[in-house]
């Protein structure tokens, strides 16, 4: 039986998909916008192939955006194609010439996937994509929050009103004198309006880590995290919903560039200097871990002891907390492999 490979690039957009077909040696066998349907695209690579061969290959490429896993799965599991997300930024810098265009994009997305030069990203499976959505809208309840916090704060320093001493900002003594405090009417009306939204907010935020644990309550890996020292249920949930896998990366350092917390070189000649962390991981990964640095510096005798000397150095405590964030996820890694886990 003969077999035959076809390689595609697809171009994706919300109402269509433009399709490249191209064979092995690189020739293009079809080029053209179908409606944005599994069938559709499937329907242009079988019009390349001849009608007497039954098994036919077909290895796609689609740039990761809204909408492009889901219909990746589609391909995967209705069409049996073996489909690739590329990388956004890599292939849009790949696609700097004068005449971009649908076509164009397709044919270098079907090119790239026949030699082997796909910037790839990883397909996560629809439970984690759910779980990522959900973890990023608490990130953003968590947001409006803050947002409505530094509201109310500017408004007692217009009014350059102190909070009363021995009662800690936002505790629920703190908000009653809030809603008791004196002000002029359109003060007032601003103060209880932003009240009554941050509790609004607030019970969003409630109701979505509520959602959160009882989608994670049967999850080993969540479990395994919270065993660890400086993970609570948060930054756990979202190792798990951003991470998913730690074994799917190489090496600790991978990961450490994934999560954003690898120091950026910015070398040149004789000079010797780095600018920070990285800036193209990823940011709610970053946070969270950052903030976990934060408490290993403060509470873990290991960690502290590193802080310590790296600031009797002259180091920044920020440099600090960023190099013992670095440290931590590469260990990290070793210790969440399969092999690892299996005697925790």
């Amino acid at each position: 039986m003969v077999t035959i490979t076809r390689f595609v690039g697809l171009d994706y957009h919300q109402d269509s998909v433009q399709v490249c077909v191209m064979d092995p040696e690189g020739r293009v066998l079809a080029n053209r916008s179908v409606p944005n349907d599994w069938e559709a695209i499937r329907a242009v690579v079988r019009g390349t192939v001849p009608a007497t061969t039954k098994l036919v290959i077909v290895r796609a490429s689609i740039e990761c955006c809204s909408g492009a896993a889901h219909l990746a799965e589609e391909l995967i599991e209705r069409a049996e194609w073996a489909v690739t997300l590329a990388h956004p930024g890599l292939v849009n810098r790949m696609k700097q010439n004068p005449e971009k265009s649908d076509h164009a994009d397709a044919i270098i997305l079907a090119d790239l996937m026949r030699l082997g030069y796909l910037p790839r990203v990883w397909l996560a499976p629809a439970e984690i994509r759910q779980l990522r959505a959900l973890m990023r809208y608490r990130h953003r309840r968590v947001q409006d929050q803050t947002r409505l916090k530094l509201r109310m704060r500017a408004l007692l320093r217009e009014h350059r009103i102190a909070g009363p001493r021995g009662v800690g900002a936002w505790t629920l003594a703190w908000m009653a004198w809030l809603q008791q405090l004196e002000l002029d009417d359109v003060s007032r009306f601003l103060m209880d309006e932003h009240l009554e939204e941050l509790q609004r907010v607030q019970q969003k935020v409630r109701e979505v880590e509520r959602l959160l644990r009882q989608r994670t309550a049967d999850d080993a890996l969540v479990a395994k995290l919270q065993k660890i020292v400086g993970i609570g249920p948060i930054t756990a949930i979202t190792m798990r919903a951003e991470i998913a896998r730690f074994e799917r990366f190489d090496n600790g350092k991978q990961l450490a560039r994934y999560c954003g917390v690898s120091p950026r070189n910015a070398s040149s000649g004789h000079r010797m200097a780095d600018a920070g962390l990285v800036k193209s991981g990823n940011p709610h990964l970053r946070r969270v871990i950052i903030q976990a640095a934060q408490r290993l510096v403060n509470y873990d005798r290991r960690w502290a002891t590193f802080a310590a000397r790296k600031m009797r150095e002259g180091k920044p405590r920020n440099l600090v907390v960023a190099a013992v964030a670095n440290r931590w996820i590469r260990k990290l890694y070793h210790l969440m492999q399969p092999e690892q886990l299996a005697v925790m």
